[in-house]
Parts: C-alpha cells; sequence; structure tokens
C-alpha cells in the first residue's frame, strides 16, 4: 500500500510590506513560496505566511466568511476578499497582494476602511430623518413588503471598501463620497420611514464629489462581493439629481 500523497504545486506570493509609521521603513516587495493545498484560499496562505515564515506580516480578517468585510486587499491588480478568493484560480502560481488606495494604510496588507466609512456616515447623514415621535408601546409602521426587500437589499454592504478602491473618482478625488457612499444614500432614500425630500438630498450628493462626480466605469458593482445593484441606483439617483439642477 502506498502512503504518499502527491504534493501541491507551489505558489509564490510578493506581497507589499510597509510600515508608514516607521521612519526607516521602506515599500518593498516580499516573495513568499508555499505549497497549494485543496480549497486553499487567500486567508488560509496568508496564515500559514504569518505563522510559518513572517509573524510580522500585518491583515486583517474576523469572520472567514465574507461576511465581516475586513480582508480586502489587491490581488494580481484586482481588489478581493482573501477569505473568499481560491488560490487555485490563478493558473501560473503567482500572486501579488497589495493594500487597497483610496485608504489610511495601516501597515503592509492592512488598511483602515472603517476611518473612511465613519465619516462618510456622517457627511450622508446616515439615520432616519423624520418629525415623528415614536411611541415604543405601540406597534411598528407597516411597509409595504417590496418597499421593504429594496431597502433590505441596499443594507447587504459589508462595508469592505472593493467598491471604493476600484472606482477610479475615489482615487483621483479624495472627498468623493465614493460608490459606498451613493449606495448608503440609496437606502435611505427608498426608505419610507426616512422624510428628506429630494433639495434634502441634492445638498448632500449634488455636485462632483457626490453624484455628478461619478463617470459611469462601473467598477464598483464589478466587484462589489454581494453583488448589489449599483449600477441601477447611481443611476437612479443621478436621474432624480437632474431634475433639481
Amino acid at each position: 500500500m502506498n502512503n504518499t500523497q502527491e504534493k501541491g504545486r507551489e505558489l509564490t506570493f510578493s506581497i507589499l510590506k510597509y510600515n508608514p509609521l516607521d521612519k526607516e521603513s521602506k515599500p518593498v516587495f516580499v516573495e513568499f513560496k508555499i505549497e497549494e493545498t485543496i480549497g486553499m484560499t487567500l486567508f488560509i496562505a496568508l496564515n500559514i505566511i504569518r505563522e510559518k515564515m513572517d509573524a510580522d506580516l500585518a491583515f486583517d480578517f474576523v469572520c472567514r466568511a465574507g461576511i465581516c468585510g475586513s480582508c480586502g486587499m489587491v490581488v494580481n491588480g484586482k481588489p478581493l476578499l482573501a477569505c473568499r478568493t481560491l488560490t487555485k484560480d490563478y493558473e501560473d502560481g503567482k500572486i501579488q497582494l497589495m493594500p487597497m488606495p483610496a485608504f489610511e494604510l495601516i501597515r503592509d496588507l492592512s488598511v483602515n476602511t472603517g476611518k473612511w466609512m465613519d465619516a462618510m456616515s456622517v457627511r450622508v447623514e446616515s439615520w432616519i430623518h423624520t418629525n415623528k415621535l415614536h411611541d415604543i408601546s405601540k406597534l411598528e409602521e407597516k411597509v409595504d413588503p417590496d418597499v421593504a426587500d429594496e431597502t433590505f437589499e441596499l443594507d447587504r454592504c459589508i462595508e469592505c471598501g472593493l467598491c471604493v478602491s476600484s472606482c477610479a473618482t475615489a482615487l483621483m478625488r479624495p472627498d468623493f463620497i465614493g460608490p459606498a457612499g451613493l449606495n448608503r444614500i440609496a437606502r435611505f432614500y427608498v426608505d419610507p420611514h426616512d422624510n428628506r425630500t429630494n433639495e434634502d438630498y441634492y445638498e448632500l450628493i449634488g455636485d462632483d464629489n457626490g453624484i455628478f462626480g461619478c463617470m459611469s466605469l462601473m467598477a464598483c458593482e464589478d466587484h462589489c462581493p454581494k453583488e448589489l445593484p449599483l449600477q441601477e441606483k447611481i443611476a437612479y439617483l443621478r436621474r432624480k439629481m437632474v431634475s433639481l439642477k
């Protein structure tokens, strides 16, 4: 009986390492070679590299299931979630990893998406605007199921930042609200509990740093891991805002 197992192919990772807080640190690509295993994801590969080769390597992860949005990074030039990206999809076995642009770099592959998302939430006033007084002793207002589904669909955004890091306008204009911000606006726009008018929304996004800054290249929708209808909603908001110009 032959107990030997066939070895997996060799993967070559080229990972950007840089610590902006260290004055002596310079951006440099470091190469690591590991053996591929069945069903290996970038998340698994990165943990092997950190455990066995470079304990100093910094990257983010939480859920490992494509839900938390923490492990976004640029893989061979494309923003992806490390936990959902299989190494077998790279036929030549060569994988380059870089941190996502448009966000503050913490170190290596780790970026501060939370800081950007928090500022975006404040900027678009990401809360229900209403003058109604709520009586918690009474049942909530009924909402048409189709409207509720539309709102919940947009609420599926996991704020991973892939759409922002793939957006040409966001990379050129740091003040651009980004696809995530426009999606957040669309979420409240369709919510019947929010009493803001078109004019109110125009004050928030009716300029080149808002809806009119989008160049409609739609890389945001192409890279969204949740396949949100960003193209449809951005076009819808633009039509509404154009009518007020």
